[in-house]
């Protein structure tokens, strides 16, 4: 095929995939609770590549571990394949010893186990090698990735060049050769590319190749349109294969092409770079969308390739458990001996958690959040670099977390009707859309919290919600300075000034707005003219300028709150947040007596006519350089919970181990106790 037929066939592809799962199509098979990814990216430098996989010994090892899906590799990012292809035989791995992926999925169909199958596309050492036309390209006209003489193959390749119609035929031939249960294409990032390929292609669609943002949106509709053929492709030869494509991370960009998906998998190991606030942000965003997560971590010490290394039971534990909580399902990475012996020990650690799992999974099943307060992502109006999710983001999942609100994370287009609170955290700008959406909400009784940036016009010249009641005046004259709450603000804080260490904004209070806090400001900024000892300058004393205002059912801090506690955790910080949000929301769904180190979830099983309460407490503690590791079980005791309930409970239970406790209504609210609290803790609200 020419290359402009290929395009059209790729344009209509494209638009048969939006006729695929997606939002109105059927309903794919359920996720299962209890996965592995097992990877296999195996150098040619090895010989008798998987000589000593046994089935037998293969599904035994998996099913003593009580695992019931596997993800088994067609292609790995070398660029090997791993079954007898006749299609491409010179990209057969030339030491493998057997039709390895056929053998896998066969003895684990055989026992009930589903076998999604795994295919690289960006990442691929054997295409990169032989074609080097078909790389990403950066603006100076250099490959993207590993440099030719330095060991990876982290290379990238071009989607818009005949690269593109390799893959379609791969696919192709792995679906016609064996059964699917479902596909994981990983490697599947939006790209500024420089190639010959997209820089035609953009010509022809009348963008200009040499402007950096026109790039970035050309990257991202390609890979879009890719993912969409792809689907479609598959769809021609499968109505029920599972179709996930991994990019590491799932955020705002990716509910353009959610009719590519049948589900998300969220890539999320702690310790190797994503660390222990990046899956409650995806999975709180995710379970929004109407489609299932699938939570994914790894049995490494670090990350992917770690042979020989296993985490810390306690970890795997939390990882997985949280999981439940928030909604998703079990996935633990793996990567299989070149030889294709599974190791033993490997399956003991992550049998030892799925046992759990399994006892858990009633409870689990059909699960949706309840949650209070949507907390908006400033991911989706990020500009800076592309692969970083801005500290708000995180820093609101920590806080509101520590605090046990009950909170989604949202994008501009999410339904905003289910919450009582709104959180716009530091940097989120806002439109004439996002404007009257917000002020409906705030019609209909919702309330709002808001910080530093958020609220401002896209230009960030001037208020865009009016119902904040202020009237913006610029930056903030000073830096630090130093607030005064009063009131129920100041609730727990003690009776002093609290610096504010970020920069704030400098507002003024419209006719019926209440300063909540008022600033003091020090004796002048830190200069080279003019300095204070080691940090910055103490408070002269002086009243400068509002710090927290209040108008009806909104609040507004002028500092970035939320960047601030993401960078130092001042518990003040913490603390103001907090009693902010209290004066907004009263009555929570949620009240929590327990250490701020506890995390609390609490999810809604309809058909079972219950909620169900999931308490955890592990501590991930920094006691490597690298990353934060979880080696130890810390019970706590006493542990007091109040729950607003929608109907009258029936009994409260302590679940799989149907205990029940003790509870009181007190003022439409159910009252308990939990005695103990070692981990992982369910506790089931059984409505009459």
């Amino acid at each position: 095929m020419n290359r402009r037929g290929f395009l059209c066939a790729a344009g209509a592809a494209a638009i048969a995939a939006r006729h695929s799962f997606g939002q109105a199509g059927p309903k794919p098979p359920s996720l299962r609770f209890r996965q592995i990814h097992l990877d296999f990216h195996t150098s040619e430098a090895v010989r008798d590549i998987g000589a000593q996989f046994d089935p037998e010994e293969f599904i035994r090892t998996l099913v003593k571990a009580r695992v019931n899906s596997i993800t088994c590799f067609a292609r790995c990012h070398h660029g090997w394949i791993y079954y007898d292809t006749k299609a491409h035989p010179e990209r057969r791995h030339p030491y493998l010893k057997r039709n390895l992926l056929p053998e896998q999925i066969e003895i684990c169909h055989k026992h009930d186990v589903r076998v999604p199958i795994y295919v690289t596309v960006q990442w691929d050492h054997y295409t990169a090698t032989r074609h080097p036309e078909w790389l990403v390209i950066d603006e100076k006209g250099t490959p993207v990735g590993t440099p030719l003489y330095e060991p990876g193959f982290y290379r990238r390749l071009c989607v818009n060049s005949p690269y593109r119609q390799f893959l379609a035929e791969h696919v192709t031939e792995i679906l016609k050769m064996m059964p699917v249960d479902g596909f994981f294409f990983d490697i599947t990032h939006p790209m500024s590319c420089n190639c010959y390929y997209c820089r035609e292609l953009m010509r022809k669609k009348g963008m200009n190749p040499t402007d950096a943002a026109a790039r970035q949106r050309f990257g991202l509709e390609t890979i879009n349109a890719w993912k969409r053929e792809m689907t479609a492709l598959v769809r021609r030869y499968s109505k029920d294969a599972t179709i996930f494509y991994n990019a590491g991370h799932i955020g705002p960009r990716h509910r353009a092409v959610m009719d590519a998906y049948t589900h998300w998998e969220l890539e999320s190991l702690p310790s190797g770079g994503w660390g222990y606030l990046d899956f409650p942000l995806k999975v709180r965003y995710t379970r929004t969308l109407g489609l299932d997560s699938l939570g994914m971590t790894g049995k490494f010490h670090t990350s992917w390739g770690d042979f020989h290394s296993l985490k810390n039971r306690a970890a795997l534990e939390f990882e997985c458990f949280q999981m439940l909580a928030l909604g998703a399902q079990c996935s633990v990475g793996d990567q299989l001996h070149p030889s294709g012996k599974i190791d033993a020990a490997t399956y003991d650690l992550i049998g030892a958690v799925y046992q759990q799992v399994e006892k858990k999974e009633p409870w689990c099943r059909n699960a949706r959040s309840v949650a209070d307060v949507g907390m908006l992502t400033p991911e989706e109006f990020w500009t800076g670099q592309s692969q970083r999710i801005p500290m708000p983001a995180f820093g609101g999942v920590r806080l509101l977390q520590e605090a046990a609100v009950q909170f989604d994370v949202l994008d501009s287009k999410s339904d905003f009707a289910k919450y009582k609170v709104l959180i716009l955290p530091d940097q989120i700008p806002v439109n004439d859309d996002l404007a009257r959406k917000v002020e409906a909400f705030l019609a209909k009784g919702g309330s709002l919290l808001a910080s530093w940036e958020s609220g401002l016009d896209p230009q960030g010249k001037g208020f865009r919600i009016g119902a904040l009641g202020l009237k913006y005046e610029g930056e903030a004259p000073y830096s630090p300075d130093f607030l005064v709450p009063q009131g129920k603000l100041a609730e727990g804080l003690p009776k002093t000034e609290l610096v504010m260490y970020r920069k704030g904004k400098k507002v003024a209070p419209l006719a019926g707005t209440e300063v909540l806090a008022q600033t003091n400001v020090p004796y002048f900024n830190r200069t080279w003219e003019h300095f204070f000892s080691h940090r910055h300058t103490p408070s002269a004393g002086r009243p400068g300028y509002p710090g927290v205002l209040r108008n009806g059912r909104t609040i507004y801090f002028i500092h970035p709150v939320f960047t601030q506690y993401q960078q130092n955790a001042p518990l003040w910080v913490k603390r103001l947040v907090v009693n902010a949000l209290g004066m907004l929301l009263p009555d929570p769904v949620l009240r929590l007596r327990a250490p701020s180190s506890t995390l609390a979830s609490l999810m809604a099983q309809e058909k079972e006519n219950r909620w169900v309460l999931h308490l955890l407490h592990y501590i991930p503690e920094r006691r490597g350089q690298d990353f934060d590791v979880i080696e130890d079980v810390i019970p706590v005791f006493d542990v007091g919970v109040s729950v607003k309930a929608p109907r009258a409970v029936r009994e409260v239970l302590c679940v799989p181990e149907m205990r029940k406790l003790d509870f009181q209504n007190v003022q439409g609210r159910v009252e308990f106790a939990l005695p103990r609290l070692e981990g992982h803790q369910m506790i089931a609200l059984q409505f009459g």
